[in-house]
């Protein structure tokens, strides 16, 4: 991804339910250890995170996709990946 070095990767992870762990959950914990992987293994520049940990996906009034949404507006995104968390999704 030559030539967008000032721009960033959106990382977007999503949870609808927390575990029972305090703080952030294992969930969340190895979407994040798998999106960076990818970023960093495909040469994506600029990873950056945005988290919705417990939050329904029925909506889109979400504050950590909102703030992703607000970014690409902004012409500030070059890519945004997430994990495929449905059920056949691997």
């Amino acid at each position: 991804m030559s030539g967008a070095t000032n721009k960033i990767t959106a990382l977007y992870c999503r949870l609808s339910q927390g575990d029972e762990r305090a703080g952030e959950s294992l969930s969340i914990e190895n979407q994040k250890t798998i999106l960076l992987s990818y970023a960093k293994e495909h040469h994506f520049p600029n990873p950056v995170f945005f988290v919705d940990d417990g939050v329904s996906g029925v909506t889109y009034d979400r504050p950590g996709f909102q703030a992703m949404l607000a970014e690409i507006e902004a012409g500030r995104v070059a890519i945004a990946i997430t994990k495929d968390l449905s059920p056949s999704g691997s």
